[in-house]
């Protein structure tokens, strides 16, 4: 895949998301992710509060209570809309960047917050976006994401781009780029796995073979 295409792909899922922007705060507002910003915090191993990146905030509803446990949060999305909407909701700083193009400070932070945001990076892209991550991480930090499950295949659902993959296909990608397993599990919490369409995972940045062992 050409540098041009993926930017045509990361672009055509942006406007789709810059012309729905409102419905979907509509209809995400009140979704628990509870379970996930746990599955974040719980893993990080520096002392609180956190400094921490919401990748991929949307309109800012986890960012809002990241930042209302006492954490400094600074979100970050490609949709111009999103930054505008995430800043008014939940007065965090929130910069506008897209995946493919990040430019973040190195080791700045604890922890990356990736909600339903990763999986739509084409696979062609991921390996850098991922490094990208790994760099801006203190050494220990932890990454957090949540996927839809899937076994392997991406391409065009309606107007957004997605890659669904499989527990062990994920686990290659961030272990390639310098993380290691935490945790993962299925959502939603309880049901039987037919009807746990997200696969959530926890991992953290390893800079040496010590930390990768421990």
């Amino acid at each position: 895949m050409e540098p041009e295409n993926i930017d045509q792909i990361t672009q055509t899922t942006l406007q789709h998301y810059e012309r729905n922007a409102e419905q979907f705060f509509a209809g995400t507002i009140d979704h628990d992710v509870s379970q996930n910003i746990a599955a974040l915090l719980e893993a990080i191993e520096a002392p609180a509060p956190y400094r921490l990146l919401d990748l991929g905030c949307g309109p800012g509803r986890d960012l809002k209570a990241l930042k209302a446990m006492g954490h400094e949060a600074i979100g970050i999305d490609g949709s111009a809309r999103f930054v505008e909407m995430a800043h008014a909701f939940s007065g965090c700083e929130v910069w506008q960047q897209d995946f493919v193009h990040l430019d973040l400070p190195a080791q700045h932070f604890d922890g990356v917050y990736a909600n339903a945001s990763l999986f739509h990076v084409p696979s062609a892209a991921l390996p850098q976006v991922l490094r990208r991550l790994h760099d801006a991480l203190k050494s220990g930090g932890v990454l957090f994401s949540s996927n839809p499950r899937g076994d392997n295949r991406e391409g065009w659902n309606g107007p957004r781009y997605g890659s669904y993959y499989d527990y062990e296909t994920w686990e290659r990608y961030l272990t390639e780029a310098g993380f290691a397993p935490v945790r993962h599990y299925y959502r939603p919490d309880g049901l039987p796995r037919e009807q746990q369409p997200w696969l959530a995972s926890v991992w953290r940045c390893v800079r040496n073979r010590t930390e990768a062992q421990r």
